[in-house]
């Protein structure tokens, strides 16, 4: 197991985790000059993510991602990624991707928030995209590629 980065399942069956997400995930926090001092990926369900979405953010709608950003210093990585399965496989569907694609680009998306990124406006938002579409290529040109 390893000491930083752990992946949960709550409330949900557990699921098999992209190849590579680890190395993927550790490549993108030293590309942003961060140190990764612990990360939980939580994989929920729809429920469970609007009960924390409420209770935390008082927003009452559901998201496929809630970020909480624990850091104590400016350059260090913890904090807990909560993602919804259901949401995950229903914008895959949305956007015609397969679901491995829409779960690294959430998951990377909860880690941009952890970085600093934001998108409350349109211009974070399309910022956060454009990251977004960078850090999946790296994944399908480092990790896809080498097995095809």
């Amino acid at each position: 197991m390893r000491e930083d980065l752990y992946f949960h399942f709550e409330d949900i069956s557990e699921f098999s985790l992209p190849d590579h997400i680890y190395d993927w995930i550790k490549g993108l926090i030293l590309n942003e000059e961060f140190v990764l001092s612990e990360i939980n990926v939580v994989f929920t369900s729809d429920h469970y993510l609007l009960t924390l979405n409420k209770k935390h953010l008082a927003h009452d709608y559901y998201t496929d991602i809630v970020t909480f950003d624990y850091r104590t210093e400016p350059k260090e990585i913890r904090g807990d990624l909560f993602i919804s399965k259901e949401r995950v496989v229903e914008n895959a569907s949305a956007f015609n991707v397969s679901i491995h694609h829409e779960l690294l680009r959430v998951v990377v998306h909860g880690l941009l928030h952890l970085f600093g990124y934001s998108d409350k406006s349109e211009k974070d938002k399309k910022l956060m995209r454009s990251m977004e579409d960078f850090y999946l290529s790296l994944y399908t040109n480092e990790y896809v590629s080498r097995e095809t």
